[in-house]
């Protein structure tokens, strides 16, 4: 979990030139990845850029003039932004930086959402009426099964569970395979409910799973009753069936615990052979 992962935005900005044209920006922040990295010590770098200069040219420059201020360069980036998805890319290409579009991009949401109320009303050109919500909404996919090699009914099962948010301040100590965390700004004391996966190939199932920007889990009460998983922008799986009563009980209380920790939640993966370790686990939020 200690590879460098950073957040992008590339986007029009609330403030005008003096030709009366918006003024865009790079915006690019450092994802977290451990629950005991503090927002102070991320790596942040913003960059206005004139609206006749908006292309992939002058984004490559940015995240050249990016990495070098930066501690570390980017193994991965993640944007949300779906429409300025082939501008990204092909800037991202050229320096042959893996990229993938997420709505994992918690902490550049927060630090957009700062910059409009804190950073962009001071700049000159400043415009309120172009002023919105720095987070973009997609609608999402069809549920689709998950493949064949890591569908849960050959030997599978799973559970709902939870644990006090304080618990994960001890994270980075625990034996996992594949995850990714991030710093809880919620009472120590909160459940954080999640669920856990039991399933002979769980190292399998959980290296399958951390190549898909794992955004959150949701609970749909509605026929067919199924436990959805949301990754990258707008995609959905089918994580398991819902059908029975006690499961969808069960599935309410999740629902509900969820809301009341901020929408934080969790998914783990075991092998019952070995449950000290896990083969993966993700702390999300939706």
């Amino acid at each position: 979990m200690g590879t460098t992962v950073w957040e992008l935005d590339f986007y029009s900005r609330p403030i005008v030139d003096a030709a009366g044209k918006k003024v865009w920006e790079v915006a690019i922040c450092e994802s977290p990845l451990s629950a005991n990295r503090t927002p102070e010590t991320l790596f942040y770098f913003a960059k206005y850029c004139p609206a006749q200069t908006v292309n992939s040219v002058f984004l490559r420059e940015a995240i050249l003039e990016a990495i070098a201020q930066a501690p570390a360069p980017p193994k991965r980036i993640r944007f949300f932004r779906r429409q300025m998805n082939n501008m990204i890319v092909k800037a991202c290409d050229d320096l042959g930086i893996p990229v993938a579009p997420s709505r994992r991009t918690y902490t550049l949401d927060a630090w957009l959402e700062h910059r409009l109320s804190e950073v962009y009303p001071q700049e000159p050109g400043y415009s309120a009426d172009a002023v919105a919500s720095a987070s973009v909404q997609y609608p999402m996919g069809d549920a689709r099964p998950l493949p064949d090699a890591v569908r849960g009914d050959r030997g599978d099962r799973w559970t709902f569970a939870s644990l006090a948010a304080a618990e994960f301040d001890e994270m980075d100590e625990w034996d996992i395979a594949f995850g990714e965390s991030f710093p809880l700004e919620i009472d120590p004391e909160t459940i954080v409910p999640g669920t856990i996966v039991y399933s002979p190939r769980a190292l399998p199932l959980a290296g399958w799973l951390s190549g898909l920007e794992l955004v959150a889990l949701h609970a749909q009460d509605i026929s067919p009753a199924r436990l959805l998983l949301e990754t990258g922008i707008g995609d959905r799986w089918i994580f398991a069936d819902l059908g029975r009563d006690r499961f969808r009980s069960e599935a309410r209380k999740f629902a509900t615990a969820k809301t009341a920790a901020a929408g934080v939640h969790f998914l783990a993966i075991q092998s019952e052979d070995s449950p000290e370790a896990f083969a993966g686990f993700w702390l999300l939020k939706g």
